[in-house]
């Protein structure tokens, strides 16, 4: 199985640097449609008279700043692993309407509000870090996060990886129940995953109680057609299956030998929640 990786992993870096060389193209979860709203993940987020890092500064933006998309500029900028176009936009600040333009990377990937709340999922940073396998190769890893905002003021923010660049193709941000989770106001899940085969995809769990969020251990699931796969997920006490004040780990991976025949795996680990925290058991 470490073989496969391996191939796939060094294949993956191959083909994204030659792409590098040629052309840049925007993550997908940075693709914002135009005339549609949305708001701004990194707080001070600057506001620009074009679409240029070296163009004038005109205003600077905070979290949860709502802004309409009027126009997607062919400007890309990357930074670390993150790749977006430049955006036109407006919005209403001290009862004024101003444009300008803003780096899609700075604006969320997701947002959702329930009960006086909003929700923010976006990109944070790149982070250099060696591969858990293979100390010897070095992968850039993006850092996400999610926020929890009232009114104009940040209440909380929990941080998770998020794979490499290859994986920001396709993000989802949602909310969910509490799973029948001993004081848990509701869960939330955020999720990004790749285009092409091989290329991981990370599920994130976030439980909000108390006004803190509190982040579940990751999930990774990747596949090559027929060929292998490795899921994970979570069986929550709502779940067929589930238990009481637990949640339970599943994974199962499959790997086909030289001889076309099938070898899985299955292994289970059991978290416990006392209603603040969980444990391993």
């Amino acid at each position: 199985m470490k073989g496969i990786f391996t191939i796939i992993l060094l294949f993956i870096i191959q083909v994204f640097s030659a792409q590098e060389k040629d052309y840049a193209y925007a993550n997908g979860v940075f693709r914002f449609e135009e005339n549609k709203a949305q708001k701004v993940f990194t707080d001070w987020t600057r506001v620009r008279q074009s679409p240029s890092v070296d163009a004038q500064i005109l205003d600077s933006l905070q979290t949860n700043q709502q802004v309409l998309i009027i126009k997607q500029d062919e400007t890309i900028l990357k930074l670390g692993e993150r790749i977006a176009n430049w955006y036109k936009i407006s919005y209403q600040k001290d009862d004024k309407t101003s444009e300008g333009y803003v780096w899609g990377g700075n604006l969320c990937v997701g947002y959702r509000n329930k009960n006086g709340y909003d929700f923010l999922f976006g990109l944070t940073k790149t982070v250099n870090k060696k591969d858990k396998q293979y100390p010897e190769i070095i992968i850039n890893q993006n850092i996400a996060a999610v926020k929890v905002v009232e009114g104009n003021m940040l209440i909380d923010e929990a941080s998770f990886e998020t794979g490499s660049g290859e994986s920001l193709s396709y993000g989802t941000f949602n909310i969910e129940s509490n799973h029948k989770l001993q004081n848990v106001e509701l869960t939330l899940k955020a999720m990004v995953s790749g285009e092409a085969c091989g290329i991981a995809g990370y599920d994130q769990y976030v439980l909000f109680k108390d006004k803190k969020l509190i982040a579940l251990p990751q999930l990774m699931n990747v596949g090559d057609a027929d060929v292998y796969y490795h899921t994970e997920e979570f069986i929550f006490p709502n779940d067929k299956g589930g238990v009481p004040n637990a949640f339970i780990f599943k994974m199962e991976e499959m790997e086909k030998d030289d001889k076309d025949r099938e070898k899985k795996k299955k292994a289970s680990k059991t978290y416990l929640w006392n209603g603040n925290s969980y444990k391993l058991n």
